[in-house]
């Protein structure tokens, strides 16, 4: 008769005597919730937030300015532009 994995796994670590595990009751997320945890580990935070820039550029600038430009990047603290008409 074969054990399940799992079962067999707790069997062997309980007759060892190792502390148990606890695994997270539910283990499942949305990507809502990962992704930015996850970019912020690997260190891409900053672009997270050039990544909100660039959705929300239209509702702030407007329509007339959001027609005419359009952000390129986020860098430092730092919003780039780019315009049809620079003057």
């Amino acid at each position: 008769m074969a054990l399940n994995p799992s079962l067999r796994a707790h069997v062997i670590a309980e007759w060892r005597g190792l502390p148990e595990k606890s695994l997270a009751r539910d283990r499942w997320a949305a990507p809502a919730d990962v992704l930015p945890k996850l970019m912020q580990r690997l260190g891409l935070k900053e672009r997270l937030h050039e990544t909100e820039v660039l959705e929300a550029w239209g509702k702030i600038v407007g329509e007339f300015i959001s027609a005419h430009s359009a952000p390129v990047a986020l860098r430092e603290g730092i919003l780039y532009v780019r315009v049809l008409q620079p003057a």
